[in-house]
């Protein structure tokens, strides 16, 4: 039978493997040959599974968004992930891999972070483990993510800005993978996404499963069936969709529809559609798309989210898209807002800006009354506020000079 997930090799069809400086070899080929064994401990099962529902807050509810349902003429449920504790699906992964780091022997975390969940995921569960954690985070975030700086920091993490590049998350793990290559022996990198050598696409999307596998037990409660029609997501590096998809990746009832980045446009060079624009290359340890010149450097991605700001792709998701199993769509900046002030209005949700890229899904597609639309909202809008007020002071400012002339 023909499957999307990852091979003994760790690929997806032409996509995944490990490429990786000799120094973190060793590291790396520990990890590889551990995850599983460890993973399928019941001791690290029921340890997981706790922490999942009495500290983190599962299961996030599935709730039938009736107003939005009602315009868009399809039945539409939001999986919450933005009720979990720390605001997203970032705690998912982060509970997972410190109990593995734990299992290790290893004593010092690092994390990247873009828009600061991961980050703030990563302090959470250090300090509830009282392990030191170290978070790289692009100054460009820095400045624009003030709020999750400063929970880091009151969490007991160092935020470490990064000032090279265009200072955003591809920047931000360039240096985290530094520090890991001085660190190998006594440090875990907490990768946040799907993305970086193998194992760490599948090892996040295997703790990010948890989303899917509460989506099938929830519809099989409101449905009567245990799978939708569409699942819809947000994809930057990937792992709120890895989770999202994971239990219906090979059920081909289930149409996949994915929203990446589009900034100002995928024409205007201010864009980080990589799915749109990317070709093979390798990003941060792994074969994968990526926004790349002819001469293979690196382009500099755009988009008004820190959390899909990104030039590559997890290799599951540039499988998946290239072989035609998911349907991604290019978001731009200005739908996404359009999106996330629709929901609030609509449902009294406010999301993040991240989710609202997927929530514009609903004006580009058409969908029948008869199905069942699953997306899933991925964090909540707290982080986002300075972003969605500037952007409706600009929008009144644009109306009332268009009046006056």
């Amino acid at each position: 039978m023909k499957t999307y997930q990852v091979d003994e090799n760790g690929y997806y069809g032409i996509f995944g493997g490990a490429y990786i400086p000799e120094i973190l070899y060793s590291s790396v080929e520990k990890l590889k040959n551990a995850y599983l064994e460890i993973l399928n401990e019941p001791a690290f099962q029921k340890e997981f599974h706790d922490l999942l529902h009495n500290y983190a807050g599962r299961p996030s509810p599935l709730y039938l968004a009736r107003r939005l349902s009602e315009k868009y003429r399809c039945k539409i449920y939001l999986k919450r992930e933005d009720l979990n504790h720390t605001g997203s699906h970032k705690i998912n992964n982060a509970i997972g891999q410190i109990l593995l780091a734990k299992k290790m022997g290893k004593t010092r975390i690092i994390a990247e972070t873009g828009a600061g969940q991961h980050g703030v995921a990563s302090a959470t569960v250090c300090a509830l483990m009282n392990m030191q954690c170290i978070v790289y985070m692009g100054a460009t975030d820095v400045e624009r993510q003030q709020l999750n700086v400063r929970k880091m920091k009151m969490l007991g993490a160092e935020v470490v800005p990064v000032t090279s590049g265009n200072m955003t998350l591809k920047d931000a793990a360039n240096e985290a993978i530094r520090d890991w290559c001085c660190n190998p022996s006594t440090t875990h990198y907490i990768i946040g996404s799907t993305v970086g050598p193998h194992p760490y696409p599948d090892l996040v999307a295997r703790l990010q499963s948890i989303i899917s596998k509460e989506i099938m037990t929830q519809l099989q409660e409101k449905e009567n069936r245990n799978y939708p029609d569409y699942l819809l997501a947000c994809i930057g590096g990937g792992s709120n969709a890895a989770g999202t998809i994971f239990q219906y990746v090979d059920d081909d009832r289930v149409k996949i529809i994915l929203a990446e980045a589009a900034g100002h446009g995928i024409d205007s060079g201010l864009s980080a559609a990589t799915i749109h624009l990317g070709t093979v290359g390798i990003i941060h340890g792994s074969k994968t798309l990526l926004m790349q010149t002819a001469d293979g450097q690196i382009e500099e991605p755009y988009s008004i989210s820190a959390g899909l700001d990104y030039p590559g792709i997890g290799p599951l998701h540039a499988n998946m898209a290239k072989q035609g199993r998911s349907e991604v769509l290019a978001i731009t900046d200005e739908e996404a807002v359009a999106a996330a002030m629709q929901l609030t209005r609509m449902e009294g949700i406010i999301p993040a800006l991240e989710s609202a890229h997927a929530l514009a899904i609903f004006d580009r597609k058409q969908f029948r009354p008869e199905d069942v639309v699953v997306l899933c909202l991925s964090g909540r809008g707290d982080k986002d506020m300075d972003t969605y007020i500037k952007m409706e002071e600009e929008k009144k400012t644009i109306i009332s000079n268009r009046k006056s002339i």
